[in-house]
């Protein structure tokens, strides 16, 4: 089964995003801080992480940066309500697979989770065309 861990300090995005990932079959790891999220990705390896960037403590950012030490592949979606042109450019830089703004709907996190775990797509030869 697919584990997704998410990250937030917003405990009814927590809920809401447990009880509706979770009814699509997913195993729901859930964390409502920065320190509690980077303890359960190392002990759990989760296939994705939805993480929010505004944290009290420990910023999405530093959250981040800390799995970017440790896995640069690991799929991340920033799950944001509040994110300005810079802070995207430097989540970017951090290769962030996806970002989703809070104000979605349900279908476009569950279409980005598609998305990182779908295979890729077989490549095609030259001879083929």
């Amino acid at each position: 089964m697919t584990k997704i861990l998410v990250i937030d300090d917003e405990r009814q995005a927590l809920e809401l995003l447990d009880i509706l990932l979770s009814q699509k079959g997913y195993s729901m790891i859930l964390a409502d801080n920065g320190w509690k999220g980077l303890e359960l990705y190392r002990r759990e390896r989760p296939d994705v992480i939805v993480l929010d960037l505004n944290m009290p403590g420990m910023s999405g950012v530093a959250v981040l940066k800390e799995i970017r030490r440790v896995d640069l592949k690991q799929p991340v979606i920033i799950f944001t309500g509040a994110t300005t042109h810079e802070l995207e450019q430097q989540v970017r830089t951090l290769w962030v697979t996806e970002i989703v703004e809070k104000d979605f709907t349900t279908n476009l996190l569950e279409e980005a989770i598609k998305r990182i775990l779908a295979p890729p797509a077989p490549s095609i030869s030259r001879d083929q065309i």
